[in-house]
This record gives C-alpha cells, sequence and structure tokens, in this order.
C-alpha cells in the first residue's frame, strides 16, 4: 500500500525524490502518512481536497481488497 500511495504521490508532485509515505500500525487500521516538498502540498491536496479525497478513494478501495482499512494524512 505504501508503494501505491509514492507512485501516485510521485506522479502528481514536481519533486518526486521528497515523497515519503510512513506506515503507522494501528489495532485496527493502518495510517499512512504522507509527507511532499512544501510547495508541491497543493498539487496533493487538489482543489477543495478533490485530489487527496480521489487518493483516499483509491487506498480505501485497495484496502476492501485487502481486507484491511486504510487512511491517509497528509503531512505539511
Amino acid at each position: 500500500m505504501k508503494e501505491l500511495i509514492e507512485a501516485i504521490a510521485k506522479a502528481l508532485v514536481d519533486n518526486p525524490d521528497q515523497v515519503h509515505v510512513r506506515p503507522v500500525e494501528g489495532e485496527q487500521i493502518t495510517v499512512l502518512e504522507l509527507r511532499v516538498h512544501p510547495t508541491d502540498l497543493g498539487k496533493v491536496i487538489g482543489k477543495q481536497g478533490r485530489t487527496a479525497r480521489s487518493i483516499r478513494t483509491i487506498l480505501g478501495a485497495a484496502g476492501m481488497k485487502l481486507k484491511k482499512r486504510y487512511t491517509l494524512e497528509i503531512l505539511e
């Protein structure tokens, strides 16, 4: 799942070498923390959060297939 989020984020940003995803395992849910270069933050979030919402939707669908719950947090 980490690789999926990295691939999507790297395709969106101008500085793909600054994309970092860190999984934080919980009891029932795994939180994926996404860090990008500060100038690329708007590209990952998108207008009114549409891009971020779309990434979360993909993550949820992929998680259903694996029978696991994932959430995405975009950090500054």
